[in-house]
């Protein structure tokens, strides 16, 4: 560490600030369908999952070096390249969670990333053969595969126990909901905290500290086990009910298969070294588990929204990493001017969040007792006891649950007299 410049810590910063905001981003992928059941209550669950992205940090290197060393080419890439990718995926990450939008921080710190390269070496720069197989295609098959593996399982756990007693089943399939949420953050310790430690690792050897195609010092290993472990800690409530409650109604069986099918498509991608989106992978297990049982239904227009957010990430986030590099490349100035950009963001996004806040008492309150859901009219000569649909304030989605209209007092008889 005696060798870091001013530059390279301001950008191992920036880099642990946006491992901070992938942990609180992606918390539900963990979480949402056990709290969204009621298997854990919500504190306790961000509190276990936190804990265990710590310890899945130090299970794997593999993601981080195809990171360090894949995606773009070591050599000819400043240490301002990895600053500027650094403010596009944090941007990125921030919006959506104000939106409850469960996207990709994966393909935001990659869109980031080839974006700030292309701007500063040109298109050499990016190993275009690495971005296709170890990230496009695996951003397209996992979430279907994990899907189809939980619609699976989901309709053989309610075959199974279709003549058990439900209160039973019900009670022993949240226990194993408990296990393979532990098994899904775990597996997304050994992912997405590997993210930061590659691309700390990268800014290192462009800073010439360690040598090309170095594995991540432990030091990294720590720091960024821990920046995702505070921020799952905080807990990104937002997502978590856009996840748990906005997306499908879920039963314990159905929840238990979700998770399960994530946590062995997460762990099977890292062992690969297959750099995927936990996020779109847990989101397809939960739309996979959601039409797994009869009568079980998925919003569509969430999912809709969430896939706009998915295809939009890389893209979205490719050309702020290089307006950022480009100001950067100016000098101090520019790169004081990005950091500025960027703590004005955070603080404005910040604040507009506090405005309807989710909390962790409020997270699972989808129907008319959320403080952020809202009544769409009936329309005139509709039946009053039809009542109207509930939808989320924040995200927009769709609730499912029927907010019952008022009951309409009868009209007093009038009297003779009159």
């Amino acid at each position: 560490m005696e060798h870091v410049t001013l530059l390279l810590a301001v950008v191992i910063a920036t880099a642990l600030a946006f491992d901070f905001t992938n942990g609180f981003h992606d918390t539900a992928n963990a979480m949402a369908t056990t709290i969204s059941t009621g298997a854990l209550n919500p504190k306790i669950a961000v509190a276990m999952s936190a804990a265990l992205n710590l310890v899945g940090a130090f299970l794997s290197v593999e993601v981080a070096k195809t990171i360090s060393g894949g995606i773009v080419n070591e050599s000819g890439i400043r240490t301002q390249v990895i600053f500027a990718a650094l403010v596009g995926a944090i941007l990125w990450n921030l919006v959506t969670w104000l939106l409850g939008l469960p996207s990709s921080s994966s393909h935001a710190l990659f869109g980031g990333l080839i974006g700030a390269a292309v701007m500063s070496a040109g298109a050499s720069a990016v190993n275009g053969d690495v971005v296709i197989t170890k990230v496009l295609l695996p951003a397209v098959a996992a979430p279907v595969v994990a899907g189809i593996a939980a619609l699976v399982a989901a309709r053989l756990t309610f075959r199974i126990g279709r003549h058990a007693d439900d209160g039973a089943t019900a009670k022993g399939y949240r226990v194993g909901q408990i296990a393979s949420a532990a098994l899904v953050s775990l597996a997304h310790g050994t992912n997405d905290a590997q993210k930061t430690m590659g691309v700390i690792t990268l800014a290192l050897v462009t800073g010439g500290v360690i040598a090309p195609g170095s594995n991540p010092p432990v030091w990294v290993i720590v720091c960024s086990g821990l920046a995702i472990a505070l921020g799952t800690y905080i807990g990104g409530w937002r997502i978590i009910r856009t996840l748990g409650t906005g997306l499908t109604d879920l039963r314990p069986q159905q929840g238990f298969a979700a998770q399960t099918s994530a946590a062995i498509s997460i762990l099977a991608s890292s062992h690969l070294g297959f750099s995927l989106s936990t996020t779109q992978v847990c989101s397809g297990a939960v739309m996979g588990a959601g039409l797994g049982r009869r009568g079980g239904v998925v919003r569509w227009s969430t999912a809709t929204r969430m896939a706009v957010a998915w295809c939009l990430t890389l893209p979205a986030a490719a050309p702020v990493g290089a307006g950022a590099e480009f100001l950067t490349g100016q000098g101090t100035w520019g790169i004081v001017l990005v950091a500025a950009v960027l703590v004005a963001a955070s603080v404005a996004i910040w604040l507009a969040a506090r405005r309807r806040p989710v909390t962790a008492e409020s997270v699972t309150a989808s129907s008319a007792t959320t403080s952020g859901a809202t009544a769409r009219p009936a329309p005139a000569g509709q039946a009053a006891h039809q009542g109207a649909r509930a939808q989320d304030a924040d995200t927009g989605a769709d609730l499912g649950a029927t907010i019952p209209a008022p009951p309409v007092a009868p009209t007093p008889p009038q009297s003779a007299a009159a």
